[in-house]
């Protein structure tokens, strides 16, 4: 199995719904990324292009952005007598 599948079957049966979170996302922003650069220049063509790169870069971030909040919650469940008494706390 390719990476690209196995990383998308992995996602999807691991409750993890970051992916399908990430491809609604991107559809929303680019949808909305073209209405307003259409809006504001009046040209088709200009309005495709800023929704094009603008929102594929900011998809990437929102991915990473994501799975960076989920780690923190995870993190944030560590039962007691685990990681967080090896870790002294610092104010």
């Amino acid at each position: 199995m390719s990476a690209l599948k196995l990383f998308v079957h992995n996602h999807g049966t691991n409750g993890d719904q970051s992916l399908i979170k990430t491809v609604t996302f991107a559809l929303t922003h680019f949808t909305v990324a073209f209405t307003v650069a259409y809006l504001l220049t009046g040209d088709l063509l200009i309005g495709s292009l800023i929704a094009m790169v603008e929102p594929a870069i900011n998809t990437v971030a929102y991915f990473f952005h994501e799975k960076i909040w989920a780690r923190r919650q995870r993190n944030a469940r560590v039962p007691e007598g685990t990681l967080s008494e090896a870790r002294p706390h610092i104010c």
